[in-house]
């Protein structure tokens, strides 16, 4: 059985792709229509959508709104394609850690290619298959929602990192999916959220969806996971990723990497939860996985007030990666992938 989360964070609506703004939650609630290519890389870009699925899925609207610009003064199906593939690069630009970015751009460009007809034909196609992608996403993630369900033990708090929940995907979410569908057997279960610093994707994101659901959460700063662990009182990690690596290595918001060697040491379970299209078999492992530097900012300030020396240095990965070692087990739509993992991924794609 799935709990249904009412949570729909990105879909295509009369020609616009409407998102949830995630840069004014939990303080207000409110939607943006996005209604250029532009519009949605900057849209991505400042993390008004964020979570590797959605910006997968933001990735894929936007190629079918640089269509529908370009069709209004193009007629050359050759110049067509062309320019929608510099679109497509142009998006992929925004952030360069999340593969699923990647992914949707290129699925789109690889249909638009592939698609016979005119220029009409294709925008429809694109369109047609983002709403297909937007379905796909929920279900994928209800499946692996099931899936992790059945390591989490009765009555078991669970400690989770960053957001990545129904507003990381289209709705339902990967780690908090697996929460939500654990919770849903078990309502005995609870949730420690880190902060996540520096954007707080945990104290402002997962608490809002978790409580808003009814789901026990409590929320910690990041440095007190290990506290918690050595009292016994987290049973298991889950995780969301950005991109997973052909050997299992695993990128994810920064600090993840922290809380998989706290949870080594304690024997904790640390799982990590995301669609098999997070996996980058191009990529050997984790050293070859772009990592994206972002605004000091982000760092320098909380709400817009200063918090630091104003000549301090700063550097901000918005990512860390955690060697596969660490990992118990990847949960995915096709089941829960155990070491060594670069078998049991290759077994999975080519399922």
């Amino acid at each position: 059985m799935a709990f249904e989360s009412k949570i729909k964070t990105i879909e295509w609506v009369d020609n616009v792709s409407r998102m949830i703004d995630q840069t004014v939650l939990p303080k207000e609630y409110k939607t943006v229509d996005i209604k250029t290519d532009k519009e949605m890389f900057f849209a991505i870009k400042d993390m008004i959508v964020r979570g590797a699925p959605a910006i997968g899925i933001a990735g894929v609207h936007g190629v079918s709104l640089a269509a529908i610009e370009l069709s209004k003064s193009i007629t050359d199906k050759s110049e067509f394609l062309s320019k929608l593939k510099e679109r497509g690069e142009y998006l992929k630009s925004s952030r360069p850690t999340a593969v699923n970015l990647m992914w949707g751009v290129n699925q789109q460009i690889e249909l638009a290619s592939k698609t016979q007809g005119n220029i009409d034909e294709i925008t429809k196609a694109l369109i047609e298959n983002g709403i297909k992608l937007e379905n796909e996403d929920i279900e994928i993630n209800k499946k692996m929602g099931d899936y992790g369900a059945q390591v989490v033990p009765k009555g078991a708090t669970i400690l989770t990192h960053c957001n990545a929940g129904a507003l990381a995907t289209v709705g339902y979410g990967t780690a908090l999916g697996v929460i939500r569908s654990a919770f849903a057997k078990d309502p005995t279960i609870k949730v420690f959220a880190d902060e996540t610093r520096p954007r707080q994707q945990g104290a402002r994101l997962t608490t809002w969806e978790l409580t808003s659901d009814g789901i026990p959460t409590t929320l910690i700063t990041d440095g007190m996971c290990s506290y918690f662990m050595s009292k016994g009182m987290i049973d298991m990690v889950v995780v969301g990723a950005d991109r997973i690596a052909a050997n299992g290595d695993t990128a994810n918001k920064i600090g993840t990497y922290t809380v998989a060697i706290a949870a080594k040491y304690h024997n904790i379970p640390f799982y990590i939860a995301a669609p098999l299209s997070t996996i980058d078999i191009s990529i050997k492992s984790g050293k070859e996985i772009p990592i994206e530097e972002r605004s000091h900012e982000e760092v320098t300030h909380i709400n817009g007030d200063w918090i630091c020396a104003k000549d301090v240095n700063i550097i901000n990965p918005g990512f860390d990666v955690t060697p596969n070692e660490l990992i118990t087990g990847i949960i995915t739509e096709k089941g829960i992938l155990k070491p060594d993992f670069k078998t049991s991924i290759n077994n999975a794609l080519k399922s």
